[in-house]
């Protein structure tokens, strides 16, 4: 006879169900905030909300990383070892690719979606008290990356973790995660980019960045330009922090081409470490590894112990950084990478050049309307045999006439398709690159976003982590 209740199929259907449901309304909360490419140039809602909650990002120790290209990338290699070292990690990134609980990662996986929900319901009444006496003020309410900040740091504290490694959002000064001190802090090479927001000149935007210098920290230099260094030592020196800078205190020392990625001999702050492989492409990828290397030797050891071989080579096999120079198809090969700015293109360039061997290689490139599409595509125009210019799935995203009208002028009439629809364009460029024989490929660039619409259009919609 009928019990009359449900049974535990429905129950789970049933909690599932109200599970998306409470996900899609609190990505429309967060969503419905001041937007990531309008930041507002203030820690105090930050370190407000912080405070009523008992200063959670004081609870663990945290790897703090800026720079404008390559931080993304480091973070994550630094957490890939320190977690293959058996600690509990806490990853802070952004932007994402698919889905806002990526820039939320524990031990290298994503934040689920329960403790996710959980977090936002324990957080959201404290962020209300702040929110309101800011709008009393004639302030602005807590914007999404803030709201994401206190999400990770809240959600890290109550794991909780080992460690946390938190890369910035912009700058470093004045941007959300600079709410906690890192014990070690990582920046990766400076150059131009949201110019708008952190100054015209890289001096300018180094001062933004090296902020996030704190007291007594290690911090961990990548190569940079000599007025970039000098702006970091000067900071180091005011706040007693102790500067490690490639080329002097650790460097690549040796790199080859590999199945897959590349093989490395990287000297560190403690030993030189041999024969490690990365499934990564590119020689900014190798002196990303470097710096990883020497900021966990400066956390786990002050950059005085050596670290376990064995665990370094199975922890830097390990690595993923989807987005960046990943390969997302074969026949043709299709590569996705999220180079947005003059620098990040000029890496990709050279990585092209470096890696890859292509009979006939195409881009797709759809590029924001803020950025300097004029120099991309330039640096671009010797590695790439044809394009196609689309758009990708954001409204700053450049209208395809306006941009194809400028690669036209650079890449000339013969060699530039327009195709408004993404995935048209990716198609075209399918049929393109097959023109090349098998060694045809295509690249698909110019955002992180079109990064992310390529990796959907092709069915990777979770980032490996």
């Amino acid at each position: 006879m009928a019990s009359g209740r449900p049974d535990a199929a429905q129950v789970e259907a049933e909690r599932k169900l109200e599970t998306r449901r409470r996900l899609r309304e609190i990505n429309e909360q967060i969503l419905a905030r001041t937007p990531e490419s309008s930041p507002e140039p203030s820690l105090e809602r930050v370190r407000q909300i912080m405070e009523l909650l008992g200063d959670p990002q004081r609870s663990f120790p945290v790897i703090h990383l800026t720079g404008t290209n390559g931080k993304t990338t480091t973070t994550r290699v630094v957490e890939r070892i320190l977690r293959e070292m058996g600690l509990s990690t806490g990853r802070f990134t952004s932007p994402h690719l698919h889905d806002l609980r990526e820039r939320i990662a524990f031990n290298g996986n994503p934040i689920d979606a329960e403790r996710f929900i959980s977090t936002y319901d324990d957080v959201l009444p404290y962020v209300q008290i702040v929110d309101d006496r800011a709008v009393a003020e004639g302030d602005p309410r807590t914007t999404y990356f803030e709201m994401m900040v206190v999400l990770a740091y809240a959600a890290f504290a109550d794991a909780p973790v080992d460690v946390a490694v938190v890369e910035v959002g912009l700058g470093g000064l004045w941007d959300a995660t600079n709410v906690a001190d890192g014990q070690v802090a990582v920046i990766t090479p400076v150059s131009l980019d949201h110019t708008r927001l952190l100054g015209s000149t890289v001096e300018e935007i180094t001062m933004e960045k090296r902020g996030i210098i704190k007291d007594d920290a290690i911090v961990i230099v990548g190569r940079q330009d000599p007025s970039v260094d000098e702006l970091i030592a000067e900071r180091a020196a005011e706040v007693a922090a102790t500067a490690r800078r490639e080329d002097i205190d650790f460097e690549v020392v040796a790199r080859d081409q590999a199945v897959g990625g590349q093989q490395l001999d990287v000297r560190g702050l403690a030993a030189t470490y041999s024969e490690l492989f990365v499934p990564l492409f590119g020689e900014h990828q190798a002196h990303n590894v470097a710096t990883a290397i020497a900021a966990v030797e400066a956390f786990v050891g002050g950059g005085e112990q050596p670290l376990d071989i064995e665990m370094l080579r199975a922890g830097l096999a390990g690595v993923t950084s989807p987005g960046r120079l990943e390969i997302v198809r074969r026949s043709p090969t299709v590569l996705v990478d999220a180079a947005h700015n003059a620098a990040g293109v000029r890496a990709l360039r050279d990585a092209m050049e470096d890696s890859f061997n292509f009979s006939k290689l195409v881009g797709v490139l759809a590029i924001f309307a803020d950025k300097d599409a004029e120099d991309m595509l330039t640096t671009l125009e010797p590695v790439l045999d044809e394009v196609v210019i689309t758009r990708n799935s954001s409204h700053r995203s450049t209208e395809p006439a306006v941009l194809g009208a400028l690669a036209v002028d650079i890449f000339g009439e013969d060699r530039v398709s327009i195709e408004p629809d993404l995935a048209d364009a990716i198609d075209r460029a399918a049929e393109l690159a097959d023109e090349g024989g098998v060694a045809g490929g295509v690249l698909a660039t110019g955002s992180i976003v079109t990064a992310a619409d390529v990796r959907a259009l092709l069915g990777l919609r979770e980032t490996d982590t």
